[in-house]
């Protein structure tokens, strides 16, 4: 099974074959790409101080050799998740971690390194290649490569702990996500909702009766489930309080009981990462995270946070006072008792009245063919990009799947993406995200050929009902802009050295940074007209409603503003100052940040933390105030555009080409605080972040 022509995952080929990977082939392939990383490692660790360009080149292959097994195998449990497969990735992942910590913690490899950079030759390392040297020595650090003994035995032991616990988190939030629903049988039931959402809950009836069952959007049955797309749009439009209370309550809870408990997951996590930051000599695991951030350390977040909260508080008050106000004075029982599922309903329909539109009637103007038309246009506005459609040309993992290409100026394929747009609850995580496929290297790709950098775009927007294509929701339209702009950073870099390409090697505190700066175009009438296109007619949003849509984006920016900020403190608190095996549990401590962080306490059976998956689950643990370190630098990139004339196109262009030549172009080739420099010219500046939010005051 070993041999490339039987095995997909072995196979020579530019893309994986999706279309054939299967569970069986895991093993086999992981068996062969470890042994051959060992080999490669052998005699990488035989080279010395003068040979730093071979070291390079050797741990830029064995990453290479194992990402092009592994990764593919990752991406189908987050897409295509089913049992066989999620066996063969558990019994193959301690492989997986054990090598790749091998390749961390190599003295040899480390010694050669830290000897040129304290040789006269340094001087003529080039600054890139000095960049992943510097990189490569800070992560074996991180990977413990000066612990001996017993210290080093517990700590890789710990990382495969850890590396399972991750997977456990996730998996017991997809199965808790996709084992819960309710049914609705009675019209009084579903009273108020808009077509699309009594669409998607008859649509997810019938396909979970099976072939041949057929549900009405009029008269039922339907099924909410905790998809997002079925849990934001019941809870912002069902009058219902008793059903809303109940599905609020499912999704708050999910993984939270049963088989499914992520509870014991987090403790174990949070307990074990306290002792790597031990083993390494940081105070807590925080300190050691910031380590490897752009911020310069856990007082420096904090500050940041707290500037951030004083600004947001009032205005977040005053939110919910209005809130409260128009429960009242629709004589609603909950106006003097607001809890968290009533929210998101009186939210849409102060929106309604304060901006005469809700998500629901926006959704209309957004169907997906025509917001991709219009982000490929912007595209080539801001860097000159021809994307094509490239259905066909790659293997998929789902019909519903496309693929794209981006063109140079002679036709030649410059990178590619994949983009997978819909929500499928069975089998694939809830979230958006953007992943690496194949990056840009010196290296050639399995064939022999010039290697393409290759993105996955991915969301879990609403699918298409009935015969109308997808319709995205504003937000939807503002993740889907976010994750092109991961995409982006990944595929326009010009960085051949594969260590430090796209978006290897960032900081992560700065990799939000071009996904954040995409969702301003959104508030820019002429890009978001481009963007629209109502289902039915094909009429561009008008003006009138375009102004109502850029007036509501301060609408509940201080409320909107905390909330991220108290998922930051928390991540914070959890990684610095709580002792999993105190008094307190992860949970008290929420609560007590919601107390500073939250105008509207939290219940007391709020367990969000369990499918926090970000934190457990992600690569943001002591690292999601990353979402607002970013924001201020996305904030001000844009700025440069707006001080540049937003509706000049030579000036766009102008600004486009610098920002692709340093934020895109750069990669994690250059410090990302000299990267923004050159970009801005100077330092970021919190302003223009505080001012697109409404909170400058």
């Amino acid at each position: 099974m070993t041999d490339a022509a039987h095995n997909p995952l072995l196979a020579p080929t530019a893309l994986p074959d999706f279309a054939t990977i299967a569970a069986r082939h895991v093993g086999p392939a992981v068996d062969h790409a470890v042994a051959s990383v060992r080999a490669q490692l052998q005699a990488a660790e035989a080279l010395g101080p003068a040979d730093w360009a071979a070291i390079l080149c050797a741990l830029e292959t064995m990453s290479d050799t194992i990402g092009r097994v592994w990764g593919p195998v990752e991406h189908l449990l987050s897409v295509r998740d089913d049992g066989a497969l999620r066996t063969a990735h558990e019994a193959a992942q301690p492989q997986v971690v054990e090598i790749g910590m091998a390749m961390a913690q190599s003295r040899p490899i480390y010694r050669a390194l830290l000897s040129c950079k304290a040789s006269a030759a340094w001087a003529d390392v080039p600054p890139v290649e000095r960049r992943a040297i510097d990189l490569t020595l800070r992560e074996a650090e991180l990977a413990g490569v000066g612990l001996a003994g017993a210290a080093a035995e517990r700590f890789n032991a710990i990382q495969q702990e850890l590396a399972e616990l991750g997977t456990r988190f996730g998996h017991h939030l997809l199965d808790a996500t996709k084992g819960w629903h309710l049914d609705l049988t009675d019209v009084a039931e579903v009273a108020g909702l808009p077509e699309t959402v009594r669409q998607l809950a008859a649509q997810a009836w019938a396909r979970a009766q099976g072939e041949g069952s057929v549900a009405s959007p009029e008269s039922g049955p339907w099924r909410l489930t905790l998809d997002a797309p079925s849990v934001v749009g019941f809870l912002q439009h069902s009058p219902r309080r008793d059903l809303r209370h109940q599905v609020w309550r499912a999704y708050v809870r999910r993984a939270a009981e049963g088989d499914t408990d992520n509870t014991p997951v987090m403790g174990q996590m949070l307990r074990l990462r306290r002792e790597v930051a031990a083993l390494l000599g940081d105070p807590d695991y925080a300190a050691l995270s910031l380590r490897s951030k752009m911020a310069p350390g856990v007082a420096a977040v904090r500050a940041m946070l707290e500037r951030l909260r004083t600004a947001s508080w009032n205005p977040a008050v005053r939110d919910l006072d209005e809130l409260r106000a128009l429960a009242a004075e629709a004589a609603a029982p909950e106006a003097g008792d607001l809890h968290p599922w009533d929210v998101a309903y009186w939210t849409e329909r102060l929106r309604e009245k304060r901006y005469a539109f809700n998500d629901e009637t926006v959704r209309l103007y957004f169907p997906l063919p025509k917001v991709l038309q219009g982000l490929f246009d912007l595209s080539r506005a801001l860097f000159g990009l021809e994307i094509a459609n490239a259905d066909g040309k790659a293997p998929v993992w789902h019909p519903d799947v496309r693929f794209f290409q981006i063109l140079d100026s002679q036709g030649d394929v410059k990178a590619a993406f994949y983009l997978d747009p819909y929500s499928r609850p069975a089998d694939k995580r809830s979230g958006a995200w953007m992943n690496e496929c194949v990056g840009r290297s010196r290296l050639p790709d399995p064939g022999g050929r010039p290697r393409v950098p290759v993105a996955y775009l991915v969301c879990n927007t609403m699918p298409p009902v009935g015969d109308r294509p997808a319709l995205l929701t504003f937000s939807e339209v503002e993740t889907l802009l976010h994750e092109f702009g991961h995409g982006l950073q990944h595929l326009l870099t010009q960085v051949d050295n594969g260590l430090v390409s796209g978006i290897r090697g960032i900081e992560w505190d700065a990799v939000e940074l071009p996904s954040q700066f995409m969702e301003n175009w959104c508030y820019h009438r002429p890009t978001l007209r481009a963007l629209s296109g109502h289902v039915q007619t094909g009429e561009p949003i008008a003006d009138d409603l375009f102004a109502r849509i850029a007036a509501a984006r301060t609408f509940r920016a201080g409320s909107d503003m905390l909330r991220q900020l108290l998922f930051a403190t928390v991540d914070l608190d959890l990684h610095q100052t709580f002792d999993p095996d105190g008094a307190e549990s992860p949970f008290d401590v929420y609560r007590a940040v919601a107390a500073r962080t939250s105008v509207l306490p939290p219940e007391p059976d709020d367990r969000f933390l369990c499918g926090f998956s970000h934190l457990f689950g992600g690569g943001y643990a002591a690292g999601y105030y990353s979402y607002k370190w970013a924001e201020v630098l996305s904030a001000d990139a844009f700025a440069a555009f707006e001080q540049a004339g937003l509706d000049d196109p030579a000036a766009v262009a102008a600004t486009g080409q610098r920002f692709a030549e340093t934020v895109l172009g750069l990669g994690g080739a250059v410090e990302p605080g000299e990267v923004f420099r050159r970009f801005r010219g100077r330092d970021p500046d919190e302003a223009a972040l505080l001012r697109h939010t409404g909170l400058s005051a």
